[in-house]
């Protein structure tokens, strides 16, 4: 696997782990987490976000390289 391919196969399973996170908080978090719950929930639906975003940016960057 080349360093491109690793790349966007690690940007896919951050994006995962991000929304696992999110769902964690939202979903199945204690009820007395209070501060950190809000900021893992904060934090997730953020990276669910920005890493996709990066994903296409990194994706379309790479695509006009020439190996």
């Amino acid at each position: 696997m080349s360093l491109r391919g690793f790349h966007i196969v690690f940007v896919i399973v951050t994006t995962l782990l991000s929304l696992f996170m999110a769902g964690w908080a939202l979903f199945l978090a204690p009820v007395t987490a209070g501060v950190m719950k809000i900021l893992l929930m904060v934090a997730g639906f953020v990276g669910s976000i920005g890493f996709p975003i990066y994903g296409v940016y990194f994706y379309r960057k790479a695509r006009k390289l020439i190996l």
